[in-house]
């Protein structure tokens, strides 16, 4: 008897089994890469079509997402040549009973100039030129008075403000700024092509200079930007860009939304660092934080026009009790207009390549993530209980939005900071995906600060590490990292602060000898950084400073610290001062990243593991396959070298060192391997491969082969 199915010819049998999600339209095609997928159709076909109902409204009222996210055209202050030359003002205050806008170019006269309101709760005013000249001069002071609904007086900075400056007065607020150089800045650079494999270097303009102060556009392009090249870094992630009061936030309680942070300098100085970047070759992605904002009411949203629910929910549902916020209401239409413009402002303004959406867990979940551990798989991401559709709706929105701005080979980076896995994060709209690029590997560096805090070297589970770095959704592209931003922070250690501590004070100098302490230490930091990049995601990201190792944490000044900068600087005169040790582990990072941009192993299928020796500490995979790809060989051994150690490898032929790190004159390493080894591929099955080679593996190494050509 055949295994065909009875009674039937083969095609009807194929027929038969058809996949019914495979050319799906309506958001269930996701279905056909992940059956686990199915109990949830109803909740997939429910949230797609609740995008498309929404999609159709905006094309509709506006005429396309792209029109209806260029809103800053249309909103605050904007030069018009129609009814007459003059400054167009508009802002959406729907339970304002009267709005005027004043400021230095009327001598701060309160009520001189008032606006009107239509039906859909939206102000405006004209201010035509006189003799020629705008009433409003570029870099004048502006604020708006705003009586609420209770006839209370609001001092406030229009919410569409594209340049903000602490006050005059020594106060503690902002005050909105009037933008309208005469010369426009000229791009000279075209935007790179986004590359297959991304690797990024998260960086923050004021704290990256050497000294205890703020830094600015101009110093990061001339200080830093080369460093970034250097190391062979394709793209910036930047930090704390919109504008924000408090700089102690590191950026994430924005107060301004338009407007870029004015601590670093001008709107121009910053466009020079990405045109500079462009240059360069260097992608320049934005952390764009659309999750919540400062509570701040005199430069921020808060109680805009004197309701609590004017741009976020009402109540306690608007209010982030971890992060002392505002949550917005992601169904009101002029909020979609104002998040959405805002993302396209940067692109179109600024010519960003990409973000990187901040609180994307906290957006997705009604509960915020809170006290919640997603233990409980797919039910936690299609449970109507949990799940906020509105905000789910918004993401499904902007990303459909942002891709649609720039074909390929230039087309617009978004990256999903989500820390629980939600099924469909980075599947594309058309298949009932969310629509991001990538997602944030967020629990690789939670398991490398675990293990380093609670496991001695000689209990390191391999199978763990190796579950933790390659656990990612099957077509949903991942961007991997040992540690960020978050790791750096007071109160926590980076890698090597953890692996090092006080020994990085005093036994960094080659010309003293090693201790043990920093030998295993500079030893793990490569490591771990070069598992991550290879066996952890499709990207790779790095926090500035932490690729040579940076002593310390990273502590604003504050109340708590006398107002001291001395830890909100970045050292970067450590590696490259030629006697100290930190210079090894920034040129390991920099042979990486060099090895990965002549394999493209980020850019390949997940890696295939061979070995995970519990006992011998032992990790081998395989990855990439340009020129045969790489056979990465780890030894996280605390004491022992092995000798002709027998593994097993996926092809025939004669393999060569690309990568060490136990060299000595480059990466600090002991030199036990000769550079110019050979090692031949032996008829000797091993590892559930045909063949296997031998290999004198050093504790605390890895080795990178490679095939050799003929």
């Amino acid at each position: 008897m055949t295994d065909e199915v009875a009674g039937s010819s083969p095609a009807a049998a194929a027929a038969v089994f058809e996949d019914p999600y495979k050319n799906a339209t309506d958001g269930t095609r996701v279905i056909s890469d992940d059956r686990y997928l199915e109990p949830w159709a109803h909740q997939l076909r429910e949230r797609y079509a609740r995008y498309v109902r929404k999609k159709a409204e905006i094309v509709a009222a506006e005429g396309s997402l792209v029109e209806f996210s260029r809103g800053f055209k249309r909103f605050g202050l904007n030069r018009v040549e129609s009814p007459a030359p003059g400054i167009m003002y508009r802002e959406w205050a729907p339970s304002a009973k009267a709005l005027f806008l004043y400021g230095e170019f009327n001598n701060w006269n309160r009520t001189q100039y008032p606006a009107s309101k239509d039906q859909f709760g939206v102000w405006s005013l004209f201010l035509p030129d006189v003799d020629g000249v705008p009433v409003v001069h570029h870099r004048s002071r502006i604020r708006i008075i705003i009586i609420g609904p209770n006839g209370e007086e609001l001092d406030r900075i229009p919410a569409w403000v594209k340049v903000a400056w602490q006050n005059d007065a020594g106060q503690p607020f902002y005050d909105g700024v009037y933008w309208e150089p005469k010369e426009k800045y000229q791009w000279k650079h075209t935007t790179p092509e986004v590359p297959s494999d991304l690797r990024i270097y998260e960086a923050h303009v004021g704290m990256s200079s050497t000294e205890p102060k703020i830094s600015t556009y101009i110093e990061f392009t001339r200080d830093v930007l080369p460093w970034i090249k250097e190391l062979g870094y394709n793209a910036i992630q930047l930090m704390a860009i919109q504008e924000h009061a408090y700089y102690a936030s590191f950026g994430y309680q924005v107060t301004n939304f338009f407007a870029i942070s004015s601590r670093f300098g001008t709107p121009e100085e910053l466009k020079a660092l990405i045109d500079t970047a462009h240059s360069m070759g260097i992608l320049v992605i934005l952390d764009l934080v659309h999750s919540h904002t400062s509570k701040n009411t005199k430069d921020g949203l808060n109680m805009f026009d004197g309701t609590d629910h004017c741009y976020f929910h009402e109540g306690g549902k608007g209010y982030h009790w971890l992060w002392d916020s505002r949550l917005f209401n992601y169904s009101h239409w002029e909020v979609l207009r104002f998040l959405m413009s805002n993302a396209c402002w940067f692109i179109e303004e600024y010519n960003f390549d990409g973000f990187r959406f901040d609180g994307v867990t906290s957006m997705l979940y009604q509960h915020h993530g809170m006290a919640h551990a997603f233990v409980n798989g797919y039910d936690e991401y299609f449970n109507s209980n949990l799940v906020d559709p509105d905000a789910v709706m918004y993401l499904t929105l902007v990303n459909d939005m942002l891709h649609s701005l720039r074909p390929r080979p230039h087309s617009v980076i978004t990256i999903a900071e989500d820390v629980s896995g939600m099924a469909t994060l980075c599947r594309p709209s058309p298949e009932g995906g969310i629509g991001f690029d990538y997602r944030l590997a967020m629990g690789i560096p939670d398991m490398w600060i675990e293990t380093l805090k609670t496991v001695k070297d000689e209990d390191w589970n391999m199978g763990h590490i190796v579950h933790s770095l390659t656990n990612r959704r099957y077509l949903e592209p991942t961007v991997a990292y040992a540690e960020s931003h978050d790791q750096s922070l007071v109160g926590d250690k980076t890698i090597a602060f953890w692996l090092m501590d006080k020994e990085m004070y005093d036994n960094m100098s080659v010309q003293v000898p090693q201790s043990a302490i920093t030998a295993r230490g500079i030893a793990l930091h490569k490591m771990i950084r070069l598992i991550t990049c290879a066996l952890g995601g499709e990207a790779y990201l790095n926090f500035m400073g932490n690729e040579f190792g940076h002593p310390e944490w990273i502590d604003f000044p504050r109340e708590g610290n006398n107002g001291s900068y001395h830890y909100a600087r970045r050292r970067f005169d450590l590696p490259k001062e030629g006697h100290l040790r930190y210079k090894f582990m920034s040129n390991f990072d920099r042979g990486m990243h060099a090895l990965e941009q002549r394999y493209k192993w980020l850019s390949s299928p997940p890696a295939y593991v061979y070995l995970k020796h519990e006992g011998d500490k032992l990790i081998t995979f395989h990855r990439g396959a340009i020129d045969g790809g790489l056979f990465f060989i780890f030894n996280f051994h605390h004491e022992k070298s092995f000798d002709s150690y027998r593994f097993g490898v996926p092809a025939n032929g004669k393999y060569r060192i690309v990568l060490n790190s136990d060299e000595p004159e480059a990466y600090g390493g002991f030199g036990r391997v000769a550079p110019d080894t050979v090692y031949f591929a032996q008829p000797t099955a091993w590892d559930g491969c045909p063949q296997s080679i031998q290999v004198y593996i050093p504790s605390r190494t890895v080795l990178v082969l490679a095939l050799a050509g003929e």
